[in-house]
């Protein structure tokens, strides 16, 4: 199993941003030099809290100063630009880290996004949709490309201007072939876009604030994509995001992973949960679709999503959770903001040299013989 890092990235006010971006891209770079195998970053324009607001950008600040770890848009929001703007990029960032680039994507959720850029009204799942279609199809397709898809607003041509011997009219193709591995965030429970990402070979990456009998109906529905064009559906393509805190002892990683005033982890579900109760989705939150909204509390929210302890019980955690969801390729560590820089390094670090071997050890096939 592999071992990821993805971070939305979520900090509390009194910071500045300069201070909160040095400190997500320190976390990144200790992901690389500690060998996790990917690094997803997500991007918001409008939440004070979530401090990227293009995770293509932040991760080219990256690419000179990280080794091996892919780096990956966490997720860019299709609905937010046109998709030639975003082949185009993804493509020269694919150049630039030398084939480490990982397509991120989702259609964007959060409503004053939306509002901002004029598309509150919008169908966003639509538009992101119609906006893959495009992205893939260029990566695809050679110049003048000519792509009108009945239904689809994004009309994209170079035909009527282009000039082959000057060089115009050519978007650039990436540098992996056929194209970047593109991987889609999984939300909700028994999701339908999941089926839609194994017909497109797109892999999936299921939240981290789901609780685990959500995440199960994820793998079914990819299964059943991958087999609607006969395809046989890979564990080793399903990334699944926890949250998770690693310490020294099982005292202090209660205390700063769940119970304390000041736990990052503790400020990180708080505001998951006023942004879910405000839009209606709790549901992600409850053992039941018809338990009580004000069975939801923060104390339960983190028992059930946070695994906290020394290095032997979270390990011992992990290999619950595969009991329950199943077999799955990529365990996704989801970064918190630094309360205490050394608690948040030292996570990383267990979890990296102490907790992955133990998962790793249990779940070889010497280990099952």
């Amino acid at each position: 199993m592999k071992l990821g890092y993805f971070a939305m990235p979520v900090h509390p006010l009194g910071r500045t941003w300069r201070e909160t971006l040095a400190e997500d891209r320190a976390a990144v770079i200790l992901a690389d030099q500690l060998g996790y195998h990917d690094a997803f970053i997500g991007e918001h324009l409008t939440d004070v809290h979530e401090n990227v607001t293009n995770s293509m950008i932040f991760l080219a600040t990256l690419i000179a100063e990280t080794r091996q770890i892919k780096l990956g848009t966490g997720t860019t929001n299709l609905s937010h630009q046109h998709p030639v703007l975003v082949a185009a990029n993804a493509a020269m960032f694919d150049h630039l880290s030398g084939g480490r680039f990982i397509l991120g994507v989702s259609p964007g959720a959060l409503k004053t996004d939306a509002e901002v850029l004029g598309i509150l009204d919008e169908d966003r799942n639509k538009l992101f949709a119609e906006a893959i279609e495009v992205i893939t199809a260029l990566w695809q397709s050679e110049s003048p490309y000519d792509l009108d898809v009945p239904g689809n607003r994004f009309k994209v041509s170079t035909r009527r201007t282009r000039d082959l011997s000057l060089g115009v009219g050519v978007l650039p193709k990436p540098l992996q072939s056929p194209r970047p591995e593109i991987v889609g965030t999984v939300v909700a429970p028994f999701s339908k876009g999941v089926i839609a990402m194994g017909r497109q070979d797109f892999h999936p990456l299921s939240a981290n604030f789901l609780l685990p009998q959500w995440v199960a109906t994820h793998w079914p529905n990819y299964a059943q994509g991958r087999e609607s064009v006969r395809k046989q559906a890979d564990p080793a393509d399903w990334r699944v995001a926890r949250t998770i805190f690693v310490a020294d002892s099982h005292e202090e990683a209660e205390r700063y992973g769940k119970r304390a005033a000041d736990s990052p982890y503790r400020f990180y579900y708080s505001q998951m949960l006023a942004k879910m109760r405000m839009l209606g989705r709790l549901e992600l939150f409850k053992t039941s679709r018809d338990q009580a909204d004000d069975e939801v509390t923060l104390d339960k929210v983190l028992d059930d999503l946070v695994l906290a302890g020394t290095p032997d019980e979270v390990a011992e955690q992990i290999l619950a959770l595969r009991e329950r969801i199943g077999d799955f390729g990529e365990l996704v560590y989801a970064g918190m903001d630094w309360a205490d820089q050394r608690l948040g390094r030292r996570s990383m670090e267990l979890m990296a040299e102490k907790v992955m071997p133990a998962v790793n050890a249990a779940i070889s096939p010497a280990a099952a013989g």
